[in-house]
């Protein structure tokens, strides 16, 4: 059940609407919640979506 809502990095960059190298970048950077399994990265929806509405600027 936990793999289910594990996302890899082509999932990510549909999810999101952004290059899997912007994904890349994000995680060179440590901006994006992830996991790395057997050398693979893996993302939790859950925190992405997290992540996403930290993101979020009030102006």
């Amino acid at each position: 059940m936990f793999t289910k809502s594990l996302m890899d990095i082509d999932e990510l960059s549909t999810y999101l609407k952004v290059t899997r190298r912007t994904i890349y970048s994000w995680l060179k950077g440590g901006k994006v919640p992830a996991i790395k399994l057997v050398g693979q990265w893996r993302f939790k929806k859950d925190k992405i979506d997290e992540w996403l509405e930290s993101q979020v600027e009030v102006r």
